[in-house]
């Protein structure tokens, strides 16, 4: 894919509306106090979170280092093992929305069978940013030996990819969230096959 294709994601201001009737029906206010907001719901909401607050992190690690807090190698330390685990789990979590979650909700309610394949083809945009983002630090990693330009230079880059793939993933997260919870909150698990 390409900047255009990330683009279309990034420029999205959320679901197309003809996508939000059950987001209409159940809006977030009311997602924590309904009955229904357990088992995958749950589950769904606290890996969101999770990504959230990973890529906080790591955009805060970055700052860090670009303030002077961390060493570079004190950054690489830190920051290895947390993008690992973040991309790695991101990854996998698409597979299994891709493979299992998603066709099961489409076949639940053909009506939002094209939001669906908005949230798969989000997944491909989004997984070459997380190619991307993995280059772009094993690139800053590899200059830790090297002058304090070249680091900056490769940091500053990181930076960028990272602050794209983050802002993808948070469009992304929300779009899945209005499509999927109110689905599940609407169906219950049972209904869906997720007990």
């Amino acid at each position: 894919m390409s900047d255009a294709t990330d683009s279309l994601l990034l420029e999205r201001a959320g679901l197309p509306d003809d996508l939000r009737w059950l987001t209409e029906k159940y809006p977030r206010e009311i997602w924590q106090a309904h009955s229904n907001l357990h088992g995958i719901a749950t589950m769904w909401l606290q890996r969101h979170d999770m990504f959230r607050e990973l890529g906080g992190m790591l955009t805060n690690g970055i700052g860090d280092y670009h303030e002077g807090r961390l060493t570079g190698p004190e950054f690489a330390r830190w920051f290895t093992p947390r993008l690992n685990h973040f991309l790695s789990n991101l990854d996998g979590h698409h597979n299994v929305e891709d493979h299992h979650y998603f066709p099961v909700f489409a076949k639940a309610e053909v009506r939002l069978k094209r939001g669906f394949e908005i949230l798969d083809a989000d997944h491909h945009t989004i997984h070459e940013g997380l190619e991307r983002n993995a280059e772009t630090a094993n690139a800053f990693i590899r200059t830790l030996q090297d002058s304090e330009d070249k680091q900056r230079f490769a940091a500053d880059a990181y930076a960028d990819e990272n602050s794209r793939l983050i802002a993808m993933l948070t469009r992304h997260l929300a779009d899945e969230e209005d499509l999927i919870i109110p689905l599940i909150l609407d169906r219950g698990d049972r209904a869906l096959g997720m007990d």
